[in-house]
């Protein structure tokens, strides 16, 4: 018995677990906090596939495959890297409020004992393997930018380097214990600036820098709206573990959080179809797929610090603000494929802005009073606050990824060649085809 147990602790080393913490750690979880947590986790995992066919109904039919398969391969990728090292850049023990150390890496002391620092009530590898369904999401949300066009084996390289470089210290500034935009006040539930604007300010960059597709000038119409669609209800769906997971706790701010994401979701959806109706004479299910992911994205920071009215406004001027930006892309002369920026990053901005201005302690004790509800003229501060820190992401965000593309495209080079990117990703990258000729 004693040569087996020794075995058990030389083979796993360091990051054995004493069969003892579990018994510790059980008079510590709340087993509902923990169901719930883990239910969350399995929704916001589903928005990639979601995304993937969301993205992939959008493109033309020889790149489908290549398309879905960006997103479904970043949740391997990503997984692998989050479990090895980008777990403790993000949420490891502080440096200078900059990024988390080393000491977690391999996952090394995250077990089933809670981290009073993030999540009390469950077991520590749930709250991590929670957060690691977002640093999936996020680069995959990246690939609208560069959709149709970008080499496969770049890719992989260009997500490693992005999660690693970007997502990983943003997520600490903001939601790392002893994060510097955190200590600051900066207020973001879920992920308005951790996710959607980190992606969507480098999707900007991405499209800048990558260039425009061939035959730009024509009209790329998505090949096929009903996989959009379905992509687009998988995602709505999962949103609400995205949101009301990060309540890290069943109860009543999940519940509220639940609420006002569906409330800010179909305010933007109504308003994006009657700005399509009275400005293009018809309303289009692409219009209504697409505003609804904008809304979803704009209530994202604010999602757990206000109220159903607040969220209704947020919604509406989510469609409105968010349509704008989409169809300025074309004025402007730049290729965001898969409008990544004009949904994920004005909505990351513009839900930012709303948090700072109708955030509610009465709601989440844990946040503050944005300027519409702060009686002693704090809530000017919040704001601010919420400024500083959309400007510190936006601009980190953005230089790091043109320097990311820059040195990937002097040694690997980003794009396709031309008789490659003619016959699409799916021959030239996977030799495989979405549809049977």
């Amino acid at each position: 018995m004693f040569r087996i147990k020794t075995i058990l602790y030389l083979s796993a080393g360091f990051w054995l677990i004493p069969l003892n913490s579990y018994a510790q750690a059980a008079n510590k979880i709340d087993s509902g906090d923990t169901a719930f947590l883990l239910l969350s986790a399995a929704l916001v995992m589903l928005m990639t596939p979601g995304l993937a066919l969301f993205y992939g109904g959008m493109v033309r039919k020889k790149n489908v495959l290549g398309t879905i398969m960006q997103s479904f391969v970043s949740i391997a990728i990503i997984s692998i890297q989050w479990i090895l090292y980008g777990y403790s850049l993000a949420f490891g023990p502080d440096v200078h409020g900059i990024i988390g150390n080393l000491d977690w890496i391999g996952l090394r002391g995250v077990g089933v004992e809670p981290n009073l620092a993030y999540a009390p009530t469950v077991p520590h590898i749930a709250f991590m393997i929670y957060q690691a369904m977002f640093a999936v999401i996020t680069p995959a949300l990246i690939c609208g930018a560069f959709a149709e066009r970008m080499k496969f084996s770049v890719f992989l390289v260009f997500t490693i380097l992005w999660s690693t470089i970007v997502y990983d210290p943003v997520a600490h500034w903001i939601w790392g214990s002893g994060g510097w935009l955190k200590n600051m006040g900066a207020l973001d539930f879920a992920g308005g600036m951790v996710v959607h604007i980190t992606s969507g300010i480098s999707a900007l960059a991405a499209a800048l820098i990558i260039g425009k597709r061939k035959g730009h000038a024509h009209d790329f119409t998505p090949h096929n709206l009903p996989l959009t669609v379905l992509g687009a209800g998988i995602l709505w769906f999962g949103w609400f573990g995205f949101n009301a997971g990060s309540a890290l706790s069943s109860g009543a701010l999940s519940a509220m959080t639940f609420a006002v994401t569906h409330i800010s979701a179909v305010g933007a959806t109504l308003i994006w179809v009657v700005i399509e109706w009275l400005y293009k004479g018809k309303p289009t299910m692409f219009g209504a797929a697409t505003g609804s992911i904008a809304g979803l994205a704009t209530i994202t920071p604010a999602s757990g610090f206000v109220g159903p009215m607040s969220a209704l406004i947020i919604g509406l001027c989510a469609g409105a603000i968010c349509y704008l930006a989409l169809n300025m892309k074309t004025r402007l002369g730049y290729d965001d494929s898969l409008d990544a920026f004009g949904v994920h990053g004005m909505g990351g901005i513009v839900g930012t802005l709303a948090t700072g201005l109708f955030a509610q302690k009465l709601l989440n004790p844990a946040g503050a009073d944005g300027l519409f509800f702060s009686s002693s003229g704090a809530g000017s501060g919040v704001f601010v606050t919420q400024l500083i820190a959309i400007g510190v992401t936006i601009a980190y965000s953005f230089v790091l990824t043109v320097i990311i593309l820059k040195v990937l495209d002097k040694f690997m080079g980003l794009r396709l060649d031309d008789e490659s990117e003619a016959l699409g990703l799916d021959l030239s990258q996977h030799g495989e085809s979405g549809y049977t000729m």
